[in-house]
Order: C-alpha cells, then sequence, then structure tokens
C-alpha cells in the first residue's frame, strides 16, 4: 500500500522551520507497513497544492497525509486544495464548528469569521479531533484512496496521529511487519561497501540496505549500515533481517572491515 506525504507551509520550504513532521510521519508510516514513495513540500499557494496533490491522486495510492495549513490566517489554504483536487466543495462541517466553537467556549472567546474558517472541511470529509491545539483535522476517503489532513504544529500533529489517525489506519494498513539492524564497519569505503550491497540486494530482493557514511572515503572510512526486513509474520521478518544483516557483516568484514553491531541513526 503506497503513501505519499505532503508537509506544507512557505516557513518549510524557506528553512525558517525544520521539517520534522516528514521524518516522524514516514518514519510511523514504514513501520506500520506503508510504502513511503515521497515527501511533498510546497509553499502556501493553493493552485499549486492543488495541482500536485491531483498528480498524486491519479495514482490511487492508498493514503496520502498532509500537515499544515489548517489555521484561521489568509495563508491556511491546503483544505480548499484538497477539495479542488478530490473535485469537491468547500463546505462548514458541523461537527468541526462544534470543536472550534468549544475550544473558544473555554477561553470565554466568540467565534469569528477567522475562527470559523477552520470548521470548512472538503465535501464528504470527516472531522478529527484536536486535543492539543483550536483547528480539526480531516479524513477524507477519495475514491481507494485516503487522505488525511494535519495541523503543522508536532505536538498537535502527533496527538491527533496517535490518538486518532493511527488506531484508525491500523485497520486498514497492510498486514506487514518490519525488523531492523544496524551496524558499524570501519574500514571499508561506501564505494567498495556498494557492490557487495548490490549483491546482496540480488539474492534478497525485498530486504532494504542503506549506508551511511560517518568517516571520510579515503582517508578514515566508518559506514553506519541499515538493514531492512518486512514479512507477513514479525518471526518471518526478524529471521529475513538477521540473516541479510550478518552475511553483508560477514562480506564486510572479508574487505578488511570491522563491524560493530548496534548504533544510532541519529
Amino acid at each position: 500500500m503506497k503513501a505519499w506525504l505532503f508537509t506544507l507551509g512557505t516557513e518549510v520550504v524557506t528553512g525558517r522551520v525544520v521539517n520534522t513532521n516528514a521524518a516522524y510521519l514516514g518514519r510511523r508510516l514504514t513501520l506500520l507497513g506503508f510504502e513511503v514513495l515521497g515527501n511533498v513540500s510546497l509553499v502556501d499557494d493553493v493552485e499549486l497544492i492543488a495541482s500536485w496533490l491531483s498528480l498524486v491522486l491519479s495514482g490511487r495510492p492508498a493514503l496520502v497525509v498532509t500537515t499544515g495549513g489548517l489555521g484561521p490566517t489568509y495563508d491556511d489554504v491546503t483544505l480548499e486544495a484538497v477539495a479542488r483536487a478530490a473535485g469537491r466543495r468547500l463546505v462548514l462541517n458541523e461537527h468541526a464548528l462544534e470543536m472550534v466553537r468549544r475550544r473558544y467556549e473555554e477561553r470565554g472567546l466568540p467565534l469569528t469569521p477567522e475562527r470559523v474558517k477552520m470548521a470548512y472541511l472538503p465535501e464528504g470529509g470527516e472531522a478529527i479531533p484536536n486535543p492539543v491545539g483550536t483547528a480539526p483535522g480531516c479524513w477524507l476517503r477519495h475514491g481507494e484512496t485516503i487522505v488525511v489532513s494535519l495541523p503543522g504544529v508536532p505536538s498537535e500533529l502527533e496527538a491527533m496521529w496517535e490518538g486518532y489517525v493511527e488506531p484508525r489506519l491500523r485497520k486498514v494498513a497492510p498486514l506487514r511487519h518490519i525488523a531492523e539492524r544496524l551496524f558499524t564497519v570501519v574500514g571499508v569505503p561506501e564505494s567498495s561497501a556498494a557492490a557487495v550491497v548490490k549483491r546482496l540486494l540480488h539474492r534478497y530482493p525485498s530486504i532494504y540496505v542503506k549506508t551511511h557514511p560517518k568517516g571520510h572515503e579515503t582517508r578514515g572510512p566508518v559506514l553506519l549500515v541499515y538493514v531492512q526486513a518486512s514479512a507477513s509474520s514479525r518471526e518471518e521478518a526478524e529471521n529475513a533481517a538477521d540473516i541479510a544483516a550478518k552475511e553483508l557483516a560477514a562480506e564486510l568484514e572479508n574487505l578488511g572491515g570491522s563491524v560493530t553491531w548496534g548504533g544510532s541513526l541519529q
């Protein structure tokens, strides 16, 4: 099941805000068993966002997740773009409006047009509760694709994802289990390791391997090696990861490398 991410906002594209949402969602979706094909970051332009969403939706992925652009300001245009891409109207959603109303009533604040704006969802969309902030999210079924739209503030996004979106996605997510192995090899240049990795992937086409250079290619090569296996059962995934990682480590040792198991990608 294929998935796409849209991490939206001019502040993200221009580098004023670090795009932690892409890393968080990419990781969570991968561990759920989705194949994340890409992350698109765009400025807050409704036509631009709608055109890219239309392009991705034409490929009928299982899931599209958007972040950012759900607030009360002029540049919060994500749901308008989703509506355009899906060929739907943007309509006032009574459930979303009640969520917004309750949030502001708690603070003794009235509903204004800017606050009501956050309750407009694409027609047919379902409001996703926001336990941290004020803007509801949106769950929309468009043909074969689920489109989930969440705020860009990480604390809001993560609370909504873990409390509502992920539990619901687990009912439709592929029954795949992920197993990972990580080791460091000193003394083998990445260019030498590349041929070994290529041979391994030919033997095990379902395995994913990534080498992360941590030293200098010629003056002091150090590689952090990540191996991932996915399968329909936990045991099968763990066995596949063990076999592939051990074979790869052994071949790198044969090239003169010194292997240490474990490590961190951070």
